[in-house]
């Protein structure tokens, strides 16, 4: 699709196999065990043929699409205010927005935490020099752009209060590896904002690998110890899953 696609597809198989024994040796470590990924080309519908915990994982969206990222009707379908606005995050919070793209709710989440501070955490360089165009122009100052990879978020140790996916998790090639590396980051009692279309409702008018049930969400963060909060369903078509990190 893109040269960043291509990339990825290509990486992903090997090191499902390879880097998978490194990553699951270190959370086997953490007394976390590692359920295992399946590449099963024949098993393949829309996705990348690869399957974590029962789920078949999504394409990644491409940096060409940024602009259906801005779309003017996600105001209506996903409204993004009042998400963050229910996150009740402090004013010197340290946020990570996970999947950040064109920083959609980078910004936003910004404007309320003005002592602390957002890390906008993408794979692709392109979305980061997005946020870095827009930083200036509004001259945005608590915003800092960090460069992931697809098995690592890249974020210190005990560095956030609070981690955010809107829209992202499902389309993780790695997605054991990406919480464990959020996991890491969370402070105690750090929390996971999980926002997915939901998969449990047909009249969603999103393709069905781009949704996820709130079951599935559940069991893969469960992997981790992870304390299901609460959902908001307030949303016209998606869940906001809260997951908190134990003190």
């Amino acid at each position: 699709m893109t040269q960043h696609l291509s990339r990825f597809n290509a990486i992903f198989l090997f090191s499902s196999s390879v880097a998978l024994c490194f990553f699951a040796s270190s959370a086997l470590a953490q007394g976390i065990a590692h359920p295992g990924y399946e590449v099963a080309p024949e098993r393949r519908t829309t996705g990348i043929g690869k399957f974590y915990m029962g789920r078949e994982i999504s394409f990644v969206m491409g940096h060409q699409a940024a602009q259906w990222l801005n779309r003017p009707s996600r105001i209506q379908e996903e409204m993004p205010d009042q998400v963050v606005a229910n996150m009740g995050l402090s004013v010197d919070d340290v946020v990570a927005d996970i999947g950040a793209g064109s920083g959609y709710f980078s910004f936003r989440i910004a404007a309320l935490v003005p002592e602390g501070k957002v890390l906008s955490v993408d794979i692709q360089p392109e979305m980061l020099q997005l946020i870095e165009e827009q930083k200036v122009q509004n001259r945005v100052e608590n915003i800092v752009g960090v460069l992931g990879e697809i098995d690592d978020p890249n974020l210190p140790a005990e560095s956030i209060d609070a981690a955010i996916m809107v829209d992202a998790y499902h389309e993780f090639s790695h997605p054991f590896e990406m919480i464990n590396g959020i996991y890491q980051a969370l402070r105690p009692g750090g929390r996971i904002f999980l926002l997915e279309y939901r998969g449990e409702d047909p009249s969603v008018p999103i393709r069905p690998l781009h949704k996820m049930t709130e079951e599935q969400v559940v069991k893969e963060m469960s992997v981790f110890g992870l304390e299901w909060t609460e959902t908001l369903d307030f949303l016209p078509w998606q869940h906001m899953m809260i997951f908190t990190k134990r003190g």
